[in-house]
């Protein structure tokens, strides 16, 4: 089956009975993992990649669910027939990861023990976690080694982890707009979007499902900060500049500015579609990954005993995870004698440079994807 931008994909719900314990010590008797595949799997199952996404990705990643459908797939750009990640030679499974708010296990999931939505009582989750239930993921195809596993920001840290976690279990390793481990400043912006959540008067405790409300403007507030982070200052300034919406100041706190409608927008659109306590799991997990703790801070001994090939990309622009984080990673990398190819992309368009259609990031992606043998 060709995958284009139009064609209509049907998610698949994968039950996992048993229970799973978490690096936290908590136990989930059972779980689900909602995924997407495109393409098809060889008679080898050689040709298999996973697609792992960032802090508010799911598994919805390319064509439509309906005709109708406004936009296709969050990297819809990236993966199809003739795309960088070709569905004419690879099989790709997305999923939304376990503590995802898309159709996975999570906050908003019932609690077996309660018959009520988990809420704050859904258990913080780790990198480490994700990747042990997209093993059982694999395993559930049997899917013995993946030809790559690939992804930008979040989801590269999932795809380093991988690779030092299930060393034989991957080929090759695509670490898009990421790092080894957040920045002083990056867990601090963490902080303040997760206490805008937690002090709204509507977020209960994290229980607020059973109030019949949601921390909308927490929430808000919280992607609004985040949204101003993966973006370029150069490519803010281009697009909106000191644009005002009328031809004149208000002298309120209303709108003025353009930049402050578009980024009240998505802020209410991402409040309304996104879940709270799912936004703070993900946060967390995203402080939490650093590899290189268990080996003394040493992430070349992190790496040692890897197998897989890798390719690292980072953007000119991106602040929040800057091009000398990537380089870091490449300089371990290269230490611990495996190998590596980085690409430095010039962009104007910061973190979020990941996710757009820039011919030059396209361009690396598919050759070094063209060079996977399946």
């Amino acid at each position: 089956m060709t995958i284009t931008s139009t064609t209509l994909i049907t998610p698949q719900i994968i039950e996992f009975p048993h229970p799973i314990t978490l690096q936290n010590g908590s136990t989930l008797p059972s779980y689900q993992l909602i995924i997407e595949t495109y393409g098809e799997l060889n008679e080898s199952k050689s040709n298999a990649v996973l697609i792992c996404h960032a802090l508010s990705g799911n598994h919805h990643a390319a064509g439509r669910h309906h005709p109708n459908d406004k936009y296709a797939g969050w990297w819809d750009n990236m993966i199809g027939a003739g795309k960088p990640i070709d569905t004419n030679k690879f099989h790709v499974i997305v999923l939304n990861n376990l503590g995802g708010c898309a159709g996975s296990t999570g906050a908003t999931s019932i609690n077996p023990a309660t018959g009520e939505p988990y809420g704050a009582d859904f258990p913080l989750v780790t990198v480490r976690d994700w990747v042990n239930t997209q093993a059982q993921l694999a395993d559930h195809f049997g899917i013995e080694q993946w030809a790559a596993v690939v992804g930008g920001s979040l989801g590269g840290m999932q795809a380093l982890q991988w690779t030092i976690d299930y060393p034989g279990r991957v080929r090759h390793a695509l670490v898009i707009a990421s790092a080894p481990k957040l920045s002083t400043q990056n867990i601090a912006f963490n902080d303040v979007a997760r206490q805008a959540i937690i002090t709204d008067p509507d977020f209960h405790g994290g229980n607020y499902a059973q109030h019949h409300t949601k921390p909308r403007r927490g929430l808000r507030t919280a992607r609004m900060m985040g949204h101003i982070t993966y973006l370029a200052e150069h490519g803010l300034g281009n697009k909106f500049g000191r644009q005002l919406r009328n031809e004149h100041y208000n002298y309120n706190y209303d709108i003025d500015f353009e930049v402050e409608s578009y980024l009240r927008h998505q802020g209410d659109k991402f409040a309304e579609t996104f879940d709270a306590n799912t936004y703070l799991l993900m946060t967390k997990a995203l402080d939490y990954f650093d590899p290189a703790a268990e080996y003394n801070d040493n992430l070349q001994a992190a790496l040692q005993h890897t197998q897989a090939h890798y390719f690292i990309a980072s953007f000119s622009t991106d602040w929040r995870f800057s091009p000398e984080r990537s380089r870091e990673l490449v300089r371990a990398l290269i230490a611990a004698r495996k190998n590596v190819q980085y690409v430095e992309v010039p962009s104007q368009h910061g973190h979020d440079a990941f996710l757009l259609d820039d011919p030059q990031y396209h361009n690396a992606v598919r050759a070094y994807m063209n060079n996977i043998s399946v």
